[in-house]
């Protein structure tokens, strides 16, 4: 007697038999490996660091000793390793463009005011990029304003804040636009970023600047600008800021891509 097979659709039988075909009455394929011919740089070793400690390849912007990588870093405090919102903002006396901008902030613990007159201040990337400082525990306001937005772009898709006096960090990754030599536009910024782990913004793609009068534009600049972090008139308190610079890893095309045939020797070019 012979077995009936169940019925089966024509197109899942077929797939399923060209598969069978091809990885298990074919041994040769098994041996077949692609070779895309590019040799890449050895990754450099990093130590990660921890919650105390950046990555060993990181650029301490601020450990609590004092403001002095920064513009105006006079007229803020420090007090007790915490730098706290003075007169003016303040801004690195280094610029960057890529890179991965680990941050913590603090509201201030008696909560006064509401809304946007309530813990506001902001991190500004390339001193033109504002990912908003506010107070959003429980502290209605408009959404593209309140903590970890891109300022009147963009909510952050979820609202991770700790309550007033907590700490919280905003860990960001950063593009920078890119312009060319007639000052026109040739790619946006995108960013991501964590606060306080969770995801709030995933490459979101920037329409421009971000002022408060008017709407957002792209205007030609250096491809190395400052942080700024902003007095907005609250003691918002800072720690903890270091930032990584981001290079895209470039590799060498060695030879055109091919398949090879570990028994044979053969190799067949990739079309």
């Amino acid at each position: 007697m012979v077995a009936k097979l169940p019925v089966q659709s024509p197109v899942l039988t077929a797939v399923g038999l060209a598969f069978f075909a091809l990885n298990w009455c074919n041994p040769l394929m098994a041996q077949i490996e692609y070779l895309p011919g590019i040799q890449w740089p050895e990754p450099k070793v990093v130590s990660p660091g921890d919650a105390h400690s950046p990555p060993s390849d990181a650029i301490v912007l601020f450990d609590g000793q004092d403001l002095s990588a920064w513009e105006n870093g006079g007229n803020w405090i420090v007090d007790n390793g915490e730098a706290v919102v003075g007169k003016g903002d303040i801004k690195t006396k280094q610029g960057f463009g890529d890179c991965q901008l680990h941050i913590e902030w603090s509201a201030p613990t008696e909560v006064k005011g509401n809304g946007q007159g309530r813990g506001n201040s902001g991190v500004f990337i390339m001193d033109n990029y504002e990912v908003q400082v506010l107070d959003s525990y429980n502290n209605p306001t408009y959404f593209e304003g309140q903590a970890g937005a891109i300022y009147k772009q963009t909510p952050p898709a979820i609202n991770a804040m700790n309550p007033p006096g907590k700490w919280n960090i905003y860990d960001i990754i950063w593009t920078a636009p890119r312009f060319d030599d007639t000052g026109q536009l040739r790619s946006p910024a995108y960013i991501t970023a964590l606060h306080n782990g969770v995801l709030i913004l995933n490459h979101f793609e920037l329409l421009g600047d971000t002022p408060w009068h008017r709407p957002p534009k792209y205007q030609a600049h250096a491809d190395k600008l400052p942080i700024r972090l902003q007095d907005h008139g609250n003691p918002v308190r800072y720690r903890n800021i270091w930032l990584r610079e981001l290079k895209p890893i470039t590799a060498t095309q060695l030879r055109p891509p091919v398949f090879y045939n570990h028994d044979t020797g053969e190799e067949t070019p990739v079309e």
